[in-house]
C-alpha cells in the first residue's frame, strides 16, 4: 500500500502546483519539500543505489543552480525554479533532456495560448473571476508551473521509480 502511496505523490503534487499557480500565481514551497522529501523515500523503497540517488540529486542541484539565474535576471517566478528543479530530481540524469524538451514546448504552448487569450477575450466586458482577470492583464506573469507539471507528468512514467512501483 505504501508503494502505490508513494508512485502518486509525484503526479498529485504536480497537479496540485500547476493548479496554484493557475489560480494563484504562487507555488507552495511545501509542495516542493514534500517532493523532496518523498523522492528519498520512494527512491530507497523503490531499491536505487545510493550512487543513483546521488546522481538524482545532482541533477535536482544543477537544474537549482540554472534555475536561480533565470530567476535572479527576472526571467521566472522563484515557486517555478524551484518546482522545476524538485521535477529534475525525481526525473534524474537519465531524462533530464527529455524533461527539459517538453517544458520548453509546453510553456511555449502556454504562453501563445495566455497571449492569445490576452488578446481576443474581452475580459472587461466579462464577468470573469479573480485569476481570469489576473491572466488577462498584460505585464503580469504566464503560471508557467502548468508547463513544468505538464511536463514532469509526461515523462513519470520512464522514471525509475515509476518503472520500479508499477512492476
Amino acid at each position: 500500500m505504501l508503494n502505490s502511496l508513494l508512485l502518486m505523490v509525484f503526479p498529485v503534487a504536480m497537479a496540485f502546483a500547476a493548479a496554484n499557480d493557475l489560480f494563484t500565481m504562487k507555488i507552495p514551497n511545501r509542495i516542493s519539500i514534500a517532493l523532496i522529501f518523498c523522492f528519498f523515500l520512494a527512491a530507497v523503497m523503490a531499491g536505487l543505489s545510493l550512487e543513483t540517488i546521488g546522481y538524482h540529486f545532482l541533477t535536482g542541484a544543477a537544474v537549482l543552480a540554472a534555475m536561480f539565474a533565470l530567476f535572479a535576471f527576472g526571467k521566472l517566478g522563484g515557486g517555478d525554479a524551484k518546482l522545476m528543479s524538485v521535477a529534475a530530481l525525481w526525473m534524474g540524469p537519465s531524462l533530464i533532456v527529455p524533461y527539459l524538451a517538453y517544458v520548453a514546448v509546453f510553456g511555449g504552448l502556454l504562453a501563445v495560448i495566455v497571449l492569445c487569450y490576452r488578446k481576443f477575450v474581452p475580459a472587461h466586458s466579462l464577468s470573469l473571476p479573480g485569476w481570469a482577470h489576473r491572466l488577462h492583464v498584460h505585464g503580469t506573469g504566464i503560471p508557467y508551473g502548468i508547463a513544468i507539471a505538464a511536463s514532469g507528468l509526461m515523462q513519470y512514467p520512464s522514471t525509475e521509480i515509476f518503472r520500479a512501483f508499477a512492476s
